[in-house]
């Protein structure tokens, strides 16, 4: 698990942000554990890895061939 956090600002529509916020809290997740486990997919799907800060490395983005 990641030791360190960076903000992130995204800007949408409000009536989206209302209705994904309503279908987190009936899932029982936080908008943002929702948005990092998508961010993790997207990179995974793009063969892109990354190690995670706190870690012993700093974090390092490396596209796979």
């Amino acid at each position: 698990m990641e030791l360190k956090t960076a903000r992130l600002t995204v800007l949408v529509d409000p009536s989206k942000k209302k209705a994904f916020e309503a279908l987190c809290a009936r899932q029982d997740v936080t908008p943002s554990q929702v948005v990092r486990r998508l961010i993790r997919d997207y990179l995974a799907h793009h063969g892109v890895t990354f190690v995670p800060s706190g870690m012993e490395q700093e974090e390092e983005l490396v596209e796979k061939p």
